[in-house]
């Protein structure tokens, strides 16, 4: 710091030639034409740079690993729609690409049927043919009653007692052996059309499948269905989850199922429902089997075009909180606009894998 004295001192103004001025000019204009070549060539290294994993939800949630490790194989069916589709049209020049990329992944198998007996016996073809080849099946319980809102994806059990019968058969089908269950897609977030007995008809009907899974398929893991981003707020999602018993049987939440949500917004919305239900020990899966080119602008469920397959099937997420992605959705099947919901649709199914 100057003194008082050379504070008060009068400042000498001296005259600086011409030349000089000149050349600190072009001094400054150097400087500045280097400063903007460096800022343009950072930006155009973060275009190729590989994304960082999504950001965490906070430091005071702690999550855990994810349960799967990393070497962990999920199942091919080779029944699955696109792979039946290609055995029965060898000739067709779109089969080559959907056999690679889409028969060929591994993808979740969707119960369906109503006949407990075929249930039973689907399921336990599936599990024990994976067993053999230590692999992880996918299944998808997916007969609740008044499954979504009786609109395109409309059916299911006629009631809770026999849905309770249902979910017994499709546990006797799994019993001792590895599963992945997604239980019951947009059964929680899509509860519009319920009146408020039948809303807690359904909480409770979700709490019996989890819990009989939990007891009677002790190898089984359960995850919730829990919409997707776009959907229901984190809060909200949270605490219906609560009604349905997942802090008590069950082992995560799916979110993105048919869905075709940025993996990213995906992650961060389930970290976000797993901090409002402050249990770490819960694990997120992420359905990524159309989400490559994420959502359309005014984010299109219906089979929309201009998608792509996103993330093959894996255990490998490098995420604290996120268990694996999986392809849970068929690629390939309609949605109910491009045909009726579950039909195999090769053209969609090539546009896909574009």
């Amino acid at each position: 710091m100057r003194d008082r004295a050379d504070r008060a001192r009068p400042a000498v103004r001296r005259r600086t030639s011409p030349w000089l001025s000149r050349s600190i000019a072009a001094q400054l204009l150097v400087m500045v034409l280097v400063a903007e070549a460096v800022m343009a060539v950072t930006a155009t290294r973060s275009l190729f740079l590989t994304p960082r994993p999504p950001a965490a939800v906070g430091p005071s949630l702690p999550v855990s690993k994810p349960f799967f490790p990393v070497t962990t194989r999920f199942y091919t069916d080779p029944h699955n729609p696109a792979a039946q589709w290609v055995r029965d049209h060898p000739r067709d020049r779109r089969a080559a690409a959907i056999r690679k990329h889409i028969a060929a992944q591994p993808q979740a198998a969707w119960l369906t049927e109503t006949n407990e007996s075929l249930v039973e016996e689907r399921i336990r073809g599936l599990v024990g043919t994976a067993g053999a080849q230590r692999r992880w099946p996918v299944l998808v319980a997916y007969a609740i009653p008044q499954r979504d809102c009786e609109q395109l994806s409309s059916g299911g059990i006629g009631d809770v007692a026999a849905y309770r019968r249902w979910i017994d058969a499709f546990t006797r089908g799994i019993g001792g052996a590895q599963a992945v269950v997604i239980l019951e897609p947009d059964a929680l977030a899509h509860m519009s059309c319920l009146k408020r007995r039948q809303r807690a008809e359904r909480f409770a009907a979700l709490s019996y499948a989890a819990r009989v899974l939990e007891r009677r398929a002790p190898r089984a893991r359960v995850y919730y269905d829990a919409g997707n981003s776009g959907w229901q707020p984190a809060r909200t999602m949270a605490e219906r989850l609560r009604h349905a018993g997942i802090d008590r049987y069950g082992d995560g939440i799916a979110v993105n199922v048919s869905n075709f949500n940025a993996t990213g917004d995906e992650v961060r919305y389930g970290l976000s429902v797993l901090r409002e239900l402050r249990r770490p020990r819960l694990g997120v899966v992420v359905d990524t089997s159309r989400n490559g080119a994420g959502p359309t602008r005014n984010h299109r469920f219906c089979d929309p075009l201009g998608r792509k397959l996103g993330r093959p099937p894996t255990a490998a997420t490098g995420m604290p909180g996120v268990d694996a992605f999986l392809w849970v959705k068929q690629p390939g099947q309609a949605d109910g606009c491009a045909a009726g919901a579950g039909v195999f649709v090769p053209r969609y199914a090539y546009r896909l894998t574009g």
